[in-house]
């Protein structure tokens, strides 16, 4: 509830001054009404200056605060934790930046980049708790809060909290945890409410009501013929959708490669942000090119000019409406409404996807919206004029109303870009239009069938493009086409340790790599997997070896030599921290790996307190230091304390570490991941140790070969050109040939 209060005043604090930077445009831009040149400078100069502000001011206070956040947050919510993503710095950056950003009306969105919020909102909120509660140190329950983040981020700028919650278990989750969804819905429906209920406070509306309120007829809505065409829109829909995933890869790729050679649009943000905000302002300006695209509405008033119950034109010509009117923006004296709706599609669908690509905060789903609104007016103002008198039912004429065809067009394009059924729910609550359910998830569900065949989804998109380690969804076709194993692709070269390692050898071990976990085995012979040790507990038995020696050497070593010996390791230990220097990382370490890390330092300077030596030549300067039989005796105790075998009595050994057999499919390898979130699983063969396998694995195995830009966008109908012959082939393995396997 506290996170849906504060994320409640987010939104409506946002709405406040984007409407004060939108209402300065307008009035700068009426001020200069004497001159045409003057009125496209101040239309351009102003949304290009917020524009550089909000590029520059994300770039420079926190770089994580630039573009959705949607695929960061389903990241980390796959169990990569992505800590530099959930930071204050990042929420005031992303809070500032977006605020500029849809001051400039670029055609961006405010609610990818609002889940973003909520989840960082939800992660410092648990940070913060977690002095008051310990159960808030849990670090999965503070993972799930991220889900709620996402559900009350949706919740709170459609005022949707039935769609926000389910939209969160189909961007963020594969398999979803039953628990979060009443905490997610919890908190979205009192954000919403705050949301709502602040509006009618601050006296700019009378009561709670839908956000895009419509007044469509209750008795006789849609007639049966047009389900169909509601059907066909949104097969076109789900193409479109697919279409502009596919133009939004192919501009991430082209500025991924400008970037990489270092080009002269590249070498700043403010210059590629700067010449996009030119751009879009210029074929937009109200008395150019954007009088033929209603160029002067805001999103806002787009969609409220969409969904309007009236029907706008006579034969293609817009009907008189008063000039306050959002709907007098799309009349003109040479264009009728088809000719301006088909402009206003084409041009904002290729400037949405341009759009999103700037370093800056910025959302693909209201533009979306808008588009497909857009697209549905178009087809039912169409039909509005091949069936003036409307439906004839029972001696009752129903007119056709355009508008129901906009929220249907709106929701069926976002279905097919971000690939989720809840955009439906989203759409009824933000209209408050129940009795179009049916015709909604009709189109949405058709949408989804038609993109999903063809592209991922815009933030899978994003995700490869980006390479985050996130594991992709194996479908259909790859469940056909990829008959491999575990064994094809673990890593069969696994380091660990055994019951008579020494310290010597687990001190190499923690030398040659970073491994959290290791596996603990009988013997190098055998290979029997016994467990799995944490690195902390190595690094705590190593730390309770150096004090019982210290303790020891107290009582037993000779007093002129046990000082040079305590001296020598001192030195030698702060020498190896002096010239130990963090490496510099995109991502910074939790608290837990900080604390590892610096155990893992002080396990370092181990070895040089086990084999450190006095100092010879003040030995040889002393005359009472004695010969070199006292050395070798030293010499030899050390390598004596190093080939102690480890005494693994006092440490936690977790006796069942997940394991695959080798012969495990990559389906059911793919599948276990996912559901259990697991970043690694030993592979075993009858109880022997021969490999292990993790993400980087996994992702391989199912991508295939990458591409040298890292990504590889499925050009269209591939699907339809993968799939061969149904069915998939089970081989069946007796028992005694894996015995005989084993023996060799």
């Amino acid at each position: 509830m506290i996170l849906g209060f504060i994320m409640a005043v987010f939104s409506f604090a946002m709405d406040i001054f984007v409407d004060l930077f939108t209402e300065a445009h307008r009035w700068i831009y009426d001020l200069a009404d004497s001159h045409v040149i003057l009125q496209y400078l101040a239309w351009v100069a102003y949304s290009m200056f917020l524009m550089c502000f909000a590029a520059g001011f994300a770039n420079i206070v926190s770089i994580q605060a630039a573009g959705s956040g949607i695929p960061e947050t389903k990241t980390s919510l796959r169990g990569v934790m992505l800590q530099e993503y959930f930071t204050f710095k990042t929420l005031v950056s992303k809070f500032i930046s977006l605020t500029c950003v849809l001051g400039s009306e670029l055609p961006v969105g405010k609610e990818g980049p609002f889940v973003h919020v909520g989840s960082v909102c939800a992660a410092l909120l648990s940070k913060f708790m977690s002095h008051f509660s310990s159960i808030y140190k849990n670090k999965a329950r503070n993972e799930e809060m991220l889900t709620v983040g996402c559900a009350v981020g949706i919740g709170c700028c459609f005022a949707a909290p039935i769609g926000g919650a389910l939209f969160s278990l189909e961007v963020t989750s594969m398999f979803f945890v039953a628990r979060n969804y009443w905490r997610g819905f919890l908190s979205a429906t009192f954000g919403a409410f705050i949301f709502r209920l602040l509006p009618v406070w601050n006296r700019q509306e009378d009561t709670l009501m839908a956000l895009y309120a419509t007044k469509y007829r209750l008795d006789f809505p849609f007639d049966l013929q047009e389900l169909p065409i509601f059907a066909a829109m949104g097969i076109v829909c789900g193409f479109g959708g697919a279409f502009f995933v596919y133009l939004y890869g192919k501009i991430s790729l082209f500025v991924k490669k400008q970037k990489a050679t270092n080009s002269f649009l590249m070498k700043n943000c403010f210059l590629y942000s700067a010449l996009v905000s030119v751009l879009i302002s210029t074929l937009t300006f109200p008395l150019g090119f954007g009088q033929f695209m209603a160029g002067r509405l805001t999103q806002r008033d787009s969609l409220i000019s969409f969904f309007d119950n009236r029907t706008w034109s006579n034969n293609g010509i817009v009907a008189d409406f008063d000039n306050d009117d959002h709907l007098a923006a799309w009349k003109h004296p040479q264009a009728n409404v088809f000719i301006i709706l088909s402009v206003f599609v084409i041009m904002k669908f290729w400037m949405s996807a341009l759009s999103i690509t700037l370093p800056i905060p910025c959302g693909s789903f209201v533009p979306i919206f808008v588009i497909g609104a857009g697209f549905g007016r178009l087809i039912g103002e169409g039909l509005a004029t091949l069936f003036p008198d409307g439906f004839n039912i029972d001696g009752h004429t129903y007119n056709i109303v355009p508008g129901a065809y906009a929220v249907i067009g709106a929701a069926a394009l976002t279905a097919g870009v971000t690939h989720t059924i809840s955009t439906g729910v989203i759409m009824m609550e933000l209209t408050g239009q129940i009795s179009y359910t049916l015709p909604i998830l009709i189109s949405v569900i058709l949408a989804n069938m038609v993109s999903q065949s063809l592209q991922p989804s815009i933030y899978d998109t994003v995700i490869r493009i980006k390479k985050l380690p996130y594991l992709p969804t194996l479908s259909w076709g790859h469940r056909e086409k990829y008959n491999i194993y575990v064994e094809d692709f673990m890593k069969r070269e696994v380091c660990y340790i055994t019951l008579n390692s020494t310290y010597r050898d687990i001190i190499k071990i923690l030398r040659s790599g970073n491994l959290k976990t290791l596996p603990l085995v009988k013997s190098a012979e055998s290979m029997l997997l016994l467990g799995s040790v944490e690195r902390a507990q190595l690094l705590a038995l190593l730390t309770q070896r150096l004090q019982h020696l210290q303790e020891e050497n107290a009582s037993t070593m000779p007093v002129r030599y046990k000082v040079h010996f305590e001296t020598s390791a001192k030195e030698s230990a702060s020498a190896h921290l002096e010239s130990t220097k963090p490496l510099k990382s995109a991502l910074k370490p939790s608290v837990d790996e900080e604390e590892i890390t610096s155990v893992y330092d002080s396990g370092l300077n181990l070895k040089k307190f086990f084999c450190s030596r006095p100092d010879i030549e003040a030995m040889e300067d002393d005359p009472d230091a004695g010969d070199d039989t006292i050395l070798q005796e030293i010499e030899e105790w050390e390598e004596q304390q190093l080939d102690e075998q480890m005494n693994f009595n006092s440490c936690k050994i977790d006796p069942a570490p997940f394991q695959l057999v080798e012969h495990t499919s990559l389906h059911k390898t793919h599948t276990m991941f996912s559901v259990l979130n697991l970043d690694y699983a030993y592979v075993t063969s009858i109880g022997r140790l021969v490999g292990v396998v993790s993400l980087k694995e996994l992702r391989k195995a199912i991508e295939g070969c990458m591409p040298a830009d890292g990504v590889r966008l499925r050009p269209v109908l591939s699907n339809f050109r993968d799939r061969g012959a149904r069915g998939t082939r089970t081989e069946t393995i007796e028992l005694h040939q894996l015995l005989d396997h084993q023996i060799n």
